[in-house]
């Protein structure tokens, strides 16, 4: 059976994968270390882990398969899901696959290290906008749908 797993902590599209999973009936777990409140829906699990870094990430790659839709930003997690089989996205939509997941990690890297060598960097991400959101729930729809195929 398909289950969407969603990396909860700084997730910003929550309600939204709750409305998809609702929809298609597929059994939602919310992830993270507390500070999240229960959802009320049957069919979300709020999964609290143990403090510390990656707790989270290490349940959801330990729990993940073939048929299950993972929701991440995490890199080395989304890369760990994909090597357990599950379908990974990010919160802006992007899939994320064996094709492109080495890419994106080494970036990732190159990146870090460029921060981390210049102490006055100021900066993150861009902001995330109701397109990036349009289009995380036209791909969770079409990931869970695919997925509950086979």
């Amino acid at each position: 059976m398909t289950t969407l797993y969603i990396d909860a902590d700084a997730c910003p599209v929550k309600a939204e994968a709750e409305r998809v999973a609702t929809r298609l009936k597929v059994p939602m777990v919310l992830v993270c270390n507390g500070g999240i409140r229960p959802s009320q829906n049957p069919l979300v699990t709020l999964k609290v882990v143990a403090e510390g870094p990656d707790e989270a990430d290490k349940w959801i790659a330990e729990s993940c398969g073939p048929g299950d839709v993972v929701v991440t930003s995490d890199l080395p997690l989304a890369d760990r899901c994909l090597k357990a089989g599950a379908s990974v996205l990010q919160h802006n939509g992007e899939v994320l696959t064996g094709a492109n997941i080495g890419p994106r990690l080494a970036t990732r890297d190159l990146m870090q290290d460029i921060r981390a060598s210049n102490p006055f960097h100021q900066g993150g991400g861009a902001a995330f906008s109701k397109a990036d959101r349009a289009r995380f729930l036209q791909a969770l729809d079409t990931a869970l749908t695919k997925a509950m195929r086979g």
